[in-house]
């Protein structure tokens, strides 16, 4: 998993993680957000969502102590990070900042 995880987050293109809970209902509000964020934006974001059950490692790694929370990478590097339900503008703002 992880060696896979720094392939996708060392991309050119910026990438949102979603670290999330299957029982965690915030969580599942902002699901349909980030399919919003990914309709408008397209191929110019890549959206990968982490299960903190079922991935440790990287929920210890990157410290997620509560979900949902978002972190931005560019070129491998993290860029931004928010805990909680954001709009759909806010996160494209916070996307559209880094470029």
């Amino acid at each position: 998993m992880k060696s896979s995880f720094t392939k996708i987050i060392n991309s050119d293109i910026p990438v949102l993680v979603d670290f999330f809970a299957d029982w965690c209902g915030p969580c599942k509000m902002l699901a349909p957000i980030l399919e919003q964020v990914k309709e408008e934006l397209g191929t110019t974001i890549k959206i990968i969502k982490i299960d903190i059950d079922k991935n440790q490692p990287l929920t210890t790694k990157y410290q997620v102590r509560g979900v949902p929370t978002m972190l931005l990478f560019k070129n491998g590097k993290q860029v931004w990070r928010q805990s909680g339900v954001l709009q759909k503008n806010e996160i494209i703002s916070a996307i559209k900042s880094i470029e």
